[in-house]
């Protein structure tokens, strides 16, 4: 070129090229990688686009030589709106408390191309570290290169073909474990309602709900089984369903994988004049914070949301060395919580 200057895509992109492609200053740029000044929200979303686009990576190297410890984390989990993960984050928040650590929340609302967003922009290293809880199953380009650098560490939701320290619970045993209590209480017409089926939870759960209707002699594939969304609403349509045939032969049972899920079938259920647990029981998964509060008090299994973020917080800074040791425990047990959403048959 006339200026002496080389084409983008010769070379690894630099600061001056953002700031020459985006229209900006240099010192705009450095704001918006370093999280320091005051930059307007569109600007800043303007040059994270060019950033992307361009594949830039800010050298972190000098910067880190300046510190001892890291200054910020990002969480990128699906929304905030249901409580188990909410939880998780606050218990990451505990997790970083005495590490002065900013964090960062990245919600994805379970869309792909959100979770390939948040991974390009993080794999710039403007932030030090991630915790991801995929809402989707799906790995991205960008995640797979943020992961080759060592800064990631999955909570509850595990993605495959990527080797990433993990922090979770036993879904499995919890789901064969409540699938056994409804059982034993003598039901046989048992529908399921699944989370999305490409996630990692949702295959652990629904393998431990089949897993325990076999073991009555019951066909597991049988079972009617609908795929939900994790959401209140998905559970209230699937109750739709599931609900819509002759009450001699629907079922008298339900299992859903997790809390929001039942709480979208008791609300078809109070507004269809449908009892629980008198006509239909009806379990959760995760224990939300008001899950013994409902009407009926839901049974449901436990796991904790709040130790699995703190553990996974604590997995990172290890792996970051600002921990000596790593968290006690990365993988966790889960309960059956017995209330009284699930009536007997015998």
């Amino acid at each position: 070129m006339s200026d002496g200057t080389e084409a983008i895509g010769s070379k690894r992109p630099t600061i001056r090229d953002v700031a020459r492609e985006a229209g900006v200053s240099i010192g705009t740029v450095s704001a918006v990688i370093n999280q320091r000044g005051l930059v307007a929200e569109d600007t800043k979303r303007h040059v994270l686009r060019f950033i992307a686009e361009l594949g830039f990576e800010p050298n972190n190297a000098a910067r880190n030589l300046k510190r001892s410890r890291i200054s910020s984390i990002g969480f990128v989990v699906p929304d905030l709106g249901n409580p188990f993960f909410a939880s998780i984050a606050e218990g990451i928040q505990r997790g970083i408390a005495d590490n002065d650590i900013l964090l960062m929340l990245c919600i994805t609302w379970s869309k792909t191309e959100r979770e390939e967003y948040f991974a390009s922009i993080l794999r710039t290293q403007r932030l030090d570290g991630v915790i991801y809880l995929s809402g989707t199953g799906l790995p991205s380009s960008s995640l797979l290169e943020l992961a080759k650098v060592g800064s990631v560490v999955f909570v509850d939701e595990v993605l495959p073909g990527l080797d990433v320290p993990f922090v979770g619970s036993n879904n499995l045993a919890g789901a064969r474990s409540i699938a056994r209590h409804v059982l034993d209480y003598g039901h046989r017409r048992v529908a399921i309602i699944g989370g999305p089926p490409r996630l990692w939870t949702s295959e652990q759960r629904l393998a431990g709900f089949r897993e325990s209707l076999a073991s009555v002699g019951l066909d597991p594939d049988a079972a009617p089984y609908i795929a939900g969304d994790y959401t209140e609403r998905s559970g209230y349509l699937a109750a739709a369903r599931l609900l819509a045939g002759d009450a001699a032969t629907r079922p008298t049972a339900i299992l859903c994988a997790n809390d929001l899920m039942a709480i979208g079938v008791m609300r078809f259920c109070r507004e269809s004049g449908i009892s629980i647990p008198g006509q239909l029981s009806i379990t959760g998964f995760d224990d939300i914070a008001n899950a013994e509060f409902l009407m009926p008090s839901l049974t449901t299994v436990a796991q904790p949301a709040q130790e699995m973020g703190r553990a996974a917080a604590e997995l990172l800074l290890h792996r970051k060395g600002v921990r000596p040791t790593p968290p006690v425990t990365t993988q966790f047990p889960t309960s059956v919580r017995i209330r009284n959403s699930v009536g007997s048959l015998r």
